[in-house]
C-alpha cells in the first residue's frame, strides 16, 4: 500500500515496533473467518499479495469452495474448514501462530437470513459471540469485526449517519450485527485483544467468488444481458464500496497504531459512493446506452440512509480508490469477455441464495 501522509508512515512504524515486541521473531498471520466468501476471498488475495500470512477459516455454507482454487498459487495462504458454531481445539491459535483475526463469517444479507431464520440466529448471533469468546486469552493482537451500515436502517432525508447516529436495524441480519457490536463493546474490559468494528457499506466489484445478488453487480449484469432493468424505489440512498477498498481498509486497521483503532467503530466506505439506485442506473446507462428502465415504487426493502465517512478518513486516513463507476466499467469489461453471461447454470455460486452445508 502507498502511504502518502507522513503521520501514516510514522504510525505504522510505531505499530510495527509494538508488534515485534509482542511477537518477537513472528510474522503477522491473519485468520480470516469467513474468508472464502465474496469479500473475504478478495481480502485474502490482496493482503497476501502484500506479504501478510493468511489462514482462511470457512465452512463454505453456500457450496462455493471452488472459488479458493484462484488462490492456490499463494504459498502464504492456508485453509481450514470449520463451522463457527463448533469449538476450535484449545491450541488452535498457538499451533497456527495466529496473531490477528478478521471476522466476516455469517449468513450475509437480508434475503438469506429471512429464508433461514433459525440458522441465521445460530450462526450470526450465538455462533459469532461464541467464536469471539473462544478467541479471548489466546494472546491475539487485533480482532476486526465486520458489521454493516444496514444497522442505520431508515433515516430522515437530509440526515447523514455517523458512528454515533441511533441504530435502527430493520432485518435479522442487521439486528445480529448490532447485538455483536454491543457484545464486543460492553465486554471490552474482559478481552485481552484490541477490537475494531467496521460497518461495511454495500459491496460491489469483481471477486474470485463473484456475487450478482448485490445492487451494483446485479444491475450491471442485467443491464448488459437483458438491456432492461426493473428498479424498485429508485430514490432510496445507500453507500457502496468496492471489495478491493475493503482489503485496503483491513490492512490499514491491522498496520496502524492500536491507539487509533482500539475498540473503535468506523463506517467503512467513502462519501462519493453515497448514491441512490437512480444514480447507479444513470451511470450504467452512459455505458449501455440502449438500456430500458422501469422505475417502480413500493418495493419490499425500506432501507434508506446516507452515511458519514469522515471518521475513517480523518482517524485512519482512508478513502476508497474505486468509484461506483469504476466498478461498473470493471464488470462490463468482464461481461464483454464472455464471463458470467449465463448465471442459470450455477446460480447459487454467484449469490447467497441457498444453503448447501448448514446442518
Amino acid at each position: 500500500m502507498n502511504y502518502e501522509d507522513p503521520w501514516i508512515s510514522e504510525s505504522i512504524e510505531l505499530e510495527n515496533q509494538r508488534f515485534q515486541e509482542k511477537y518477537p521473531g513472528i510474522k503477522r498471520k491473519v485468520l480470516l473467518v469467513g474468508g472464502g466468501g465474496y469479500i473475504g476471498i478478495s481480502i485474502a488475495k490482496d493482503i497476501a499479495s502484500n506479504g501478510i500470512e493468511v489462514m482462511i477459516l470457512d465452512n463454505f455454507i453456500y457450496g462455493h469452495n471452488k472459488a479458493i482454487l484462484t488462490l492456490l498459487l499463494f504459498d502464504n495462504i492456508q485453509y481450514f474448514q470449520h463451522d463457527i458454531r463448533k469449538e476450535l481445539d484449545v491450541d488452535f491459535y498457538s499451533k497456527n501462530q495466529i496473531t490477528d483475526v478478521v471476522i466476516l463469517a455469517g449468513l450475509v444479507g437480508d434475503p438469506i437470513t429471512k429464508k433461514y431464520p433459525n440458522l441465521s440466529s445460530e450462526i450470526n448471533n450465538s455462533g459469532i459471540k461464541n467464536f469471539i469468546t473462544q478467541a479471548n486469552n489466546n494472546k491475539l493482537n487485533k480482532v476486526i469485526f465486520i458489521s454493516t451500515c444496514s444497522n442505520y436502517g431508515l433515516i430522515s432525508d437530509g440526515e447523514k449517519a455517523d458512528e454515533e447516529f441511533p441504530l435502527n436495524p430493520l432485518s435479522l441480519y442487521a439486528e445480529d450485527k448490532v447485538r455483536n457490536e454491543n457484545f464486543l463493546i460492553s465486554n471490552k474490559e474482559n478481552f485481552d485483544f484490541s477490537a475494531t468494528i467496521l460497518r461495511f457499506a454495500t459491496a460491489f466489484g469483481a471477486s474470485p467468488r463473484m456475487r450478482f445478488d448485490l445492487t451494483v453487480n446485479e444491475f450491471v449484469h442485467d443491464a448488459f444481458s437483458k438491456k432492461h432493468l426493473e428498479v424498485y424505489d429508485p430514490d432510496t440512498w445507500r453507500p457502496y464500496c468496492h471489495v478491493r477498498d475493503f482489503s485496503n481498509l483491513i490492512q490499514r486497521v491491522l498496520e496502524i497504531e492500536v491507539s487509533r483503532t482500539d475498540f473503535e467503530i468506523f463506517n467503512a466506505g467513502g462519501d462519493r459512493n453515497n448514491l441512490t439506485k437512480r444514480n447507479i442506473v444513470e451511470i450504467i446507462a452512459t455505458h449501455i446506452p440502449d438500456l430500458m428502465v422501469d422505475f417502480v415504487s413500493g418495493g419490499s426493502d425500506p432501507r434508506n440512509y446516507i452515511v458519514d465517512f469522515s471518521k475513517v478518513k480523518t482517524q485512519l486516513c482512508f478513502e476508497p480508490i474505486w468509484s461506483v463507476e469504476d466498478g461498473i466499467k470493471e464488470i462490463i469489461n468482464l461481461l464483454e469477455q464472455g464471463l458470467y453471461l449465463d448465471l442459470k447454470k450455477d446460480k447459487d455460486f454467484y449469490g447467497n441464495y441457498n444453503i448447501e452445508n448448514g446442518s
